[in-house]
């Protein structure tokens, strides 16, 4: 029997460990993917700290990784359009029966040689983009997408907030910026969170400390505010802090009493998507003097996107922001990164790279 590397979480011990397991084969409508990279969110590191726990898994075990980009190795029966050797990107999870089901948390996931995904869950990975950078697009780029053109439903020269400039943050920003949203202020407690966020497009990096963060936002805003906040470190201090410089409130049925005429109240909205956004991207910024168009304008609103997640070797002050939605938070709710946390998330790294071993 052909075996392969996994690390395989047991969830009622939160025992991680890395293992010799047998290679799966792929069943009707499957293919089989030889992974080439892999992701380490911070939700996987809760799941190891028991923070969270899986809600569909059959059994007790589970290889970790819902962040994956490889190759197809094998493809089962009634498998069209796939061929060995196409690159390709899993979704972070799948329906089933009206159900989602996330990759990695409540199926086999990608932190092994060889990972198995419904063919209708594979996307093709253009030949330039590098498999490291393409394994984080079921996530902290499908995530943030999917809340800024979905839930947030941002249009061209719309002001908006991002609040914590870590891996969704950052993604959250360029996109914002792809789209024309402007303008695009990001607040984060970190300077080294700040100066990335302006070179990545942002118009504006304030300090969530600053007292005066009420004030410059209306400045920037010409005093209307913002139309919608994002919020990728997931802590309430976030939100609170965010509805203090969201556009006014107007009540419903009261017309254009207040400027922006088009507020109405919705003041909130939430979206964790584990899969991109299936419109297309809208690109080009609009032009600046758009920013002042009070008719354009909709309802103000705050979108939280939940925990903080960490990815090796990327983000800033903590690692990226992460809206899990493949758990079941623990009696004590997320968590933020904590020096157990980080800890989890070394041992993680630590393991993953193990030993050189043998043969192929």
């Amino acid at each position: 029997m052909d075996t392969m590397r996994a690390a395989r979480l047991h969830v009622p011990s939160r025992t991680l460990t890395v293992e010799d397991v047998p290679k799966p084969d792929p069943g009707p409508g499957q293919v089989r993917v030889k992974v080439e990279a892999a992701g380490v969110c911070l939700s996987d590191v809760h799941l190891i700290d028991g923070t969270l726990s899986p809600l569909h898994l059959e059994g007790e075990t589970v290889t970790l990784g819902h962040e994956v980009a490889g190759t197809v190795d094998a493809v089962g029966e009634g498998v069209t359009g796939w061929q060995p050797g196409a690159r390709v990107v899993l979704q972070a999870g799948e329906s089933r029966d009206g159900t989602t089901y996330t990759r990695g948390v409540d199926y086999d996931g990608g932190w092994a040689e060889y990972a198995l995904a419904t063919a209708t869950t594979l996307v093709p990975l253009p030949d330039a983009i590098p498999f490291d950078q393409a394994s984080i697009i079921p996530d902290a780029v499908s995530t943030p997408w999917a809340a800024i053109t979905g839930t947030g439903d941002v249009r061209p020269g719309e002001a908006v907030g991002v609040w914590g400039v870590g891996g969704l943050g950052a993604h959250g920003v360029q996109l914002l910026r792809a789209i024309g949203a402007y303008p695009v202020v990001a607040v984060d407690p970190a300077p080294a969170a700040r100066e990335r966020a302006l070179a990545f497009g942002a118009d504006a990096a304030l300090d969530a400390a600053d007292p005066e963060l009420r004030a410059k936002v209306l400045a920037l805003t010409g005093g209307t505010g913002l139309a919608a906040a994002f919020d990728f470190a997931g802590v309430p201090a976030v939100r609170e802090q965010a509805l203090t410089v969201l556009g006014p409130k107007v009540p419903a049925g009261t017309g254009r009493a207040h400027r922006p005429p088009a507020h109405r109240g919705r003041r909130h909205a939430l979206q964790l998507s584990p899969a991109a956004d299936p419109r297309p991207l809208r690109v080009g910024r609009a032009p600046r003097a758009a920013a002042g168009g009070a008719d354009r304008r909709r309802p103000a609103r705050l979108l939280p996107l939940g925990l903080r997640r960490a990815a090796a070797g990327r983000g800033g002050r903590g690692g990226p922001a992460h809206g899990d939605q493949g758990g079941r938070p623990g009696p004590a709710g997320p968590a933020p990164l904590t020096s157990r946390a980080r800890a989890v998330r070394h041992g993680v790294s630590k393991l993953l790279r193990g030993p050189a071993r043998a043969g192929p």
